[in-house]
């Protein structure tokens, strides 16, 4: 089970941890945070001393009702950070959180190395297009609507079910287009309730049936927060909970704001699972 980054191969048999850095003024636990380029290196350099594989750069914040940003800004905010990054550390393998095939074009001719797409590419028609074009993992979420109305569209017959049936159709699709290299994401807190996050968590060892690394995004999201009426600063031994949990179930990638917590995860887990 690999995924090739700009022609290195990535073995995600083994659990992997990415790192998350938002470039946004907005994001809901460390938005505003790396406003100028020491901050963003000495982020970067953490992660990635503390064992991310990857770091997952987002320009425009996916929270539950999140303002607007046009395309030219996110890409204004966007690529000078990944040649940056690349300039400092030029091993880095970089995925970029973007639902639009323009702002994924343009991050990996500046030397990204994957595009997150919280959309699976429902929210841009040309999206499979360019990932065919350039080549590189295609990160697929599960999500109805947008930021702006996914939170009013939360009503299913069998959530399970539904996802597995939107995964196939993705997929098929996304292979027509003669995409090599899919993870799914169940996107928790995208258009789900509370309640409904847990389910989807509950039975998350059935998108395994997909044979496709599966990626997991829950770090100190509400539905951690919430349950233990606390708040996202809060929320880290939750989501080490989460995780570790997670990865029993078989998630290949870990997406997180502690990049060394996750790692610990990962670590014991390898240790009870060789």
């Amino acid at each position: 089970m690999t995924i090739n980054c700009k022609g290195q191969l990535i073995d995600l048999s083994t659990p992997k941890v990415m790192g998350i850095l938002n470039v946004t003024p907005n994001s809901f636990f460390d938005g505003g945070k790396y406003k100028n380029e020491n901050e963003i290196l000495s982020r970067v350099e953490k992660m990635l001393l503390d064992g991310a594989t990857f770091i997952d750069l987002g320009a425009y914040s996916s929270k539950p009702s999140a303002e607007f940003v046009s395309e030219e800004e996110e890409i204004s905010r966007i690529v000078p950070t990944i040649v940056l990054i690349l300039k400092n550390f030029p091993e880095t393998i970089i995925s970029i959180d973007t639902f639009r095939a323009e702002v994924a074009k343009a991050s990996i001719e500046s030397g990204a190395a994957i595009i997150n797409d919280i959309a699976a590419g429902n929210l841009d028609e040309k999206m499979f297009e360019i990932i065919a074009k350039y080549n590189v993992p295609y990160i697929m979420m599960h999500m109805r609507g947008n930021p702006q109305t996914m939170q009013t569209l939360t009503n299913y017959d069998d959530i399970v079910k539904e996802i597995v049936f939107y995964f196939s159709e993705r997929i098929a699709s996304a292979r027509s287009f003669g995409i090599n290299d899919l993870i799914i994401d169940p996107g928790f807190g995208f258009a789900k309730t509370l309640e409904q996050n847990y389910e989807v968590f509950k039975k998350m060892e059935l998108f395994n049936g997909l044979e496709l690394p599966m990626l997991i995004g829950i770090s100190r999201k509400s539905m951690i927060y919430k349950t233990l009426n606390s708040n996202a600063e809060h929320a880290l031994n939750g989501t080490t909970v989460l995780n570790t949990l997670a990865l029993t179930k078989g998630a290949k990638i870990l997406r997180v704001h502690d990049v060394k917590e996750a790692m610990e995860c990962v670590t014991l887990f390898n240790k009870i699972n060789p």
